[in-house]
């Protein structure tokens, strides 16, 4: 399942391994087929959208800026 109205290019389908609650923010740890991403969202929206460890998700990057240095 993909979401249409995004490209499917930055598209991650994959499933919930680590929630780290905070009072205010919580990061959401996902791994895909290509890695794992994470994520920061409200803890509100942790509890409304119900996502717990094992939870099937699809991680939509949006990014306007990436920056790059050199090793």
């Amino acid at each position: 399942m993909s979401i249409r109205a995004v490209d499917a290019s930055n598209q991650f389908r994959g499933r919930i391994v680590e929630i780290i609650l905070g009072s205010v923010v919580s990061e959401i740890e996902v791994e895909t087929p290509a890695g794992r991403v994470a994520s920061v969202v409200t803890t509100r929206s942790v509890r409304d959208l119900g996502l717990e460890i094992g939870s099937e998700v699809v991680a939509i990057v949006k990014a306007t800026d990436v920056a790059l240095a050199t090793l």
